[in-house]
Formats: structure tokens, C-alpha cells, sequence
């Protein structure tokens, strides 16, 4: 799709976004200029670097499942969080994912950059963060893409991580996180201190991805380009974000 043709979809899918705003589906409309998000500190409290990070079950699950719902191409997405207090732990409570095959398309980011934006205003959260896995089974390394999508979020948000994805130890129960977390420092982006790298519970996160897997509920993920063929279906993934509830409820014996 070129970016004119890209230019038309989007155009419908935000006058839709429009007219379905009270019933919850569509979150905000989105433009396709420059993204501008709301100030997420004060400037005084603008963390210039970041402490811990811990991530959550279903933003972990959800990075997987959009891999595994598409094993041959590249995909990537956002990481949100609430807006931590200066050198305060970064809590990744969820992602939206975004693209697996048009990545490169700059102006669906900036639509998608806005919509999810308002969207994560709803519950106080903001764009922390970038996930990225590559269609090479064996290439773990951000690319050219990668990186400037995180740089940009790193411009709004000093503390953001880039996540990149270990195709090699997707599984459905890895031994270890297959994840490789990313911080800048001196303007670069390098691995963070896996002893900085913290799991809600990862026991827990391993047992969900499998129980999900076998269920087949990566065919549930719904991802913003499927949402751009198709403007009834749910990027926010409220479905796919139930069944995680319900299994780690379960889980915790509170069902």
C-alpha cells in the first residue's frame, strides 16, 4: 500500500472512529501529522534516566502472541505504563500491537502514535516503551526502523525502553524471558541490566503464554494493521485483555 492509499484508509477509519466514540470501541481520533502526546511530568520531574522496569503478564503474552500470530513477517508495538515518578520503577502494564506489514509506513505511525496516546489517557497510562521482532529467526538486533521509532518515543518520554524479541527462544514455555530490553545512554540504545529487569511474576507469565498458545488465542490478536482492513475490529484487544484477566484470576485462585 503506498502512503497516498494509506492516506485514504485512515481518513475513513478516523471519520468512523469519530461516530463510534461513545461505544467504546474506537479510542480518540488520530491525525496524520506529527505526533504531539500529552506531557506525561512536569518538567522538573522529567526522569533523565530510568531504575528498574517490570513487566507485566499481559504485556508480556501480547508482545508473544503477535510474534506467534505472525510467525514469517516482522512486528512491532507499543509498551504502556503509568507514568513513573523520577528514577521510580517503570511498570509495563500493557501493549497495543501495531504493524506486521506496514511497518515502514510513516503515516499510519503517526495515526496509530495518536490514537493510542488518547486511548491510553482513558487509564492513565502513557507510551513508555517500543517492541520490536524481526522476521530473521536469527536477528535480535534493532534495525534502522526500530531505532527511530523508540528515539521518537524517547524524545517525549527520557526513561522509554525498546524491547526486542528473541525469535529463538519464542516458545511456549521459554526457560528464560525471550526478550532483549534496551535502554539509551549516551544517546545509544544498549541492553539494560538484566538485573534491573524485573517480572510481576514470571512463573505466572510463562504458564499464561502457554495456556494461551494451546488455545489458540494469538488468532485473537488483533493488531492496527488488521484493524485498518478492518475498522470493526478492536486494536485495544479488550477480548484477548479478558482472557488474560479470567486465567490469572484463575491462577490466583480468586475465580
Amino acid at each position: 500500500m503506498s502512503e497516498e492509499g494509506a492516506c485514504e484508509v485512515l481518513a475513513d477509519c478516523v471519520r468512523a472512529g469519530q461516530g463510534r466514540k461513545g461505544r467504546g470501541r474506537q479510542a480518540g481520533t488520530g491525525r496524520a501529522g506529527s505526533w504531539s502526546p500529552r506531557p506525561h511530568f512536569e518538567p522538573s520531574h522529567t526522569p533523565r534516566t530510568m531504575g528498574e522496569v517490570e513487566i507485566s503478564a499481559r504485556a508480556y503474552v501480547k508482545m508473544c502472541l503477535h510474534a506467534a500470530r505472525y510467525p514469517h513477517a516482522a512486528v512491532n508495538g507499543l509498551l504502556l505504563a503509568q507514568a513513573p515518578q523520577a528514577g521510580g520503577c517503570l511498570c509495563l502494564s500493557d501493549c497495543v500491537p501495531l504493524f506486521h506489514s506496514h511497518l515502514a509506513l510513516s503515516v499510519m505511525l503517526e495515526v496509530a502514535l495518536n490514537q493510542v496516546d488518547v486511548w491510553g489517557a482513558q487509564g492513565s497510562l502513557v507510551v513508555a516503551g517500543y517492541y520490536h521482532a524481526n522476521a530473521s529467526m536469527n536477528d535480535q538486533s534493532p534495525g534502522p526502523l526500530a531505532l527511530k521509532i523508540a528515539g521518537r518515543i524517547a524524545e517525549f518520554f527520557p526513561g522509554a525502553v525498546l524491547i526486542m524479541l528473541d525469535n529463538r527462544k519464542l516458545v511456549p514455555q521459554p526457560r528464560v524471558p525471550p526478550i532483549i530490553v534496551l535502554e539509551t545512554r549516551d544517546r545509544r540504545w544498549v541492553p539494560k541490566d538484566k538485573n534491573l529487569v524485573m517480572w510481576r511474576d514470571w512463573e505466572e507469565s510463562r504458564q499464561l503464554l502457554r495456556a494461551l498458545l494451546e488455545g489458540r488465542a494469538h488468532q485473537l490478536l488483533v493488531d492496527f494493521d488488521a484493524h485498518l482492513d478492518d475498522i470493526r475490529r478492536d486494536w485495544t484487544n479488550q477480548q484477548l485483555n479478558n482472557e488474560i484477566s479470567q486465567w490469572v484470576a484463575a491462577a490466583n485462585g480468586s475465580a
